[in-house]
């Protein structure tokens, strides 16, 4: 039906460390029929390389060229609209070394920017330092709006749940660059290289996979493996094109 997928990770390919095992028969046979697809994902705490690794170390074949993450799309965007100026960073040394390729200098003390990705070491000093300069006028970007986000040990928060400090505090709202905005979308159709009739997106999440089909203009595929139950998205206005309990439903 489709030539191509676009597929989500976590609550798709996997929840924390637990591989989602009819997740990885599905990429086997993508492989192996020769159908392209790019793993897209709002994962920011990893470079390209680490975000494939990972998945390599479960047992899944695949390569770097199949990933396309909110950090690329991040420094994609930063390369274009602010190389050159200074940025505090919060977020993991793996987001940080990809935005100073992409021309930016981090500073904390004075800043262009706010950057703000997941960081798992997050604390009431580095949110004060990010409010502070966001108050004196530094721009505020969010590598994604992910409230929530699925774990071998259940749903934890994310880093949209952890910029609500920010947004609270500034009342200033981020450049969301991720899922389901469109840059994030347009980096990884052209890694893709097909058009979006010919693509399906697959995820577990209705408020960044599925929209993000819904406002592209791409089919979607809605599995039941990660954060919204399909009874709930059963009752949203405009549904995914199609919804599955998991990918050993879906023929290709």
């Amino acid at each position: 039906m489709y030539k191509g997928y676009l597929i989500d990770l976590d609550g798709t390919m996997y929840n924390g460390s637990e591989l989602i095992e009819t997740a990885r028969g599905f990429v086997s046979e993508l492989e192996r029929k020769g159908i392209p697809y790019v793993f897209l994902t709002n994962n920011a705490t990893k470079s390209q390389a680490e975000a494939v690794q990972k998945l390599i170390a479960m047992g899944v074949e695949t390569s770097p060229e199949n990933m396309y993450t909110s950090a690329m799309a991040t420094a994609a965007y930063i390369s274009t609209h602010h190389r050159g100026a200074s940025a505090y960073v919060i977020g993991t040394s793996s987001l940080k070394s990809m935005l100073q390729d992409a021309g930016l200098t981090l500073s904390e003390d004075e800043a262009d920017i706010v950057i703000m990705g997941l960081d798992p070491d997050i604390d009431y000093a580095k949110l004060k330092r990010a409010a502070l300069l966001i108050g004196k006028g530094a721009g505020f970007i969010a590598t994604n709006p992910d409230r929530r986000f699925p774990t071998e040990e259940g749903i934890v928060p994310g880093n949209g749940a952890l910029q609500q400090v920010l947004i609270e505090t500034t009342g200033v709202e981020p450049v969301i660059i991720g899922k389901p905005n469109e840059f994030i979308l347009e980096g990884a159709m052209a890694q893709l290289k097909l058009e979006k009739h010919e693509v399906a997106l697959i995820g577990d999440n209705y408020d960044t996979d599925i929209m993000t089909g819904i406002n592209g203009g791409i089919d979607t595929i809605h599995v039941d493996t990660g954060v919204s139950p399909a009874e709930e998205v059963l009752k949203k206005d405009v549904l995914p094109t199609h919804t599955i309990n998991n990918l050993s439903e879906w023929s290709i």
